[in-house]
């Protein structure tokens, strides 16, 4: 555990240093954040002002389940999408040859050989929302801490999923167009799941489980959701990365080397 630790160090500390010689882009990417987040309030306000509340949702709880989606968001743009885009390039190159040499996990290599903090303004404006609606809530600071756990089960299941869409580069090499339909699902977890027809609910809960990364979270941290959906969300977690881990195992059997 104390060696990967240090590797991780050394990765995240090197690949911040190289990206703050461009600090003009974290401005863009606050800018960006900050302009989609108010896109995404307003389309909610837009439900909201006329009276209008999705079935049993408040404003203020509608707010915790966005704040939820824009910290994965973050999650997302800061760790997972500059490491995905890695492992297109490094089948691209041939350079996967040298990963899977070094004594180390490749998965692991793969998964945290690069940080970006382009995606630090997501996860703080998300924390503010939740924040904000919170206090509205008069929410208790254990529930905060209830509501963590799903949310940390939830983004395990994201991370399953990115690399899981990036380990079928072995196959297909050019996969953005894939990412941007799992990015257009995603979306799908702003609104609580109680926003959507039965048929979808049930699609982005058992098919595609947007609602285990965004309303399941909100809901427990809300004290609404009982003790089973969450533990629904560990198992999920749970049973995630441990198929992206023999997906990729089995994906590596059909990597062609640049030397073979």
């Amino acid at each position: 555990m104390q060696k990967h630790l240090n590797i991780l160090k050394l990765f995240w500390t090197t690949a911040i240093e190289a990206e703050l010689e461009y600090r003009v882009n974290f401005v863009v990417a606050t800018l960006t954040s900050l302009s989609n987040l108010v896109g995404s309030i307003f389309a909610l306000f837009l439900f909201y002002r006329s009276g209008y509340t999705f079935q049993g949702w408040s404003w203020e709880e509608a707010l915790i389940v966005l704040g939820i989606f824009t910290l994965l968001q973050g999650f997302a743009a800061t760790f997972l999408a500059p490491n995905l885009n890695q492992i297109v390039r490094q089948v691209q190159l041939g350079t996967l040859d040298f990963v899977l040499l070094k004594p180390i996990s490749s998965q692991f290599w793969l998964s945290t050989r690069t940080v970006s903090p382009w995606g630090l303004p997501d996860l703080l404006f998300g924390l503010i929302i939740i924040g904000y609606a919170g206090t509205r809530l008069n929410l208790d600071p254990v529930a905060y801490a209830i509501g963590f756990i799903p949310l940390l089960f939830g983004a395990l299941s994201l991370y399953s999923l990115w690399f899981m869409l990036g380990a079928t580069s072995i196959w297909f090499v050019k996969i953005y167009n894939v990412t941007e339909v799992l990015r257009g699902l995603l979306e799908a977890g702003r609104f609580p799941m109680a926003a959507y027809p039965a048929a979808y609910r049930f699609f982005f809960t058992f098919i595609v489980p947007i609602a285990f990364l965004t309303t399941i979270p909100a809901e427990a941290l809300l004290n609404r959701t009982k003790l089973g959906w969450i533990a629904g969300a560990g198992l999920l977690a749970i049973g995630l990365l441990l198929i992206s881990r023999l997906f990729w195992r089995f994906a590596l059997r059909f990597y062609t080397s640049a030397s073979s």
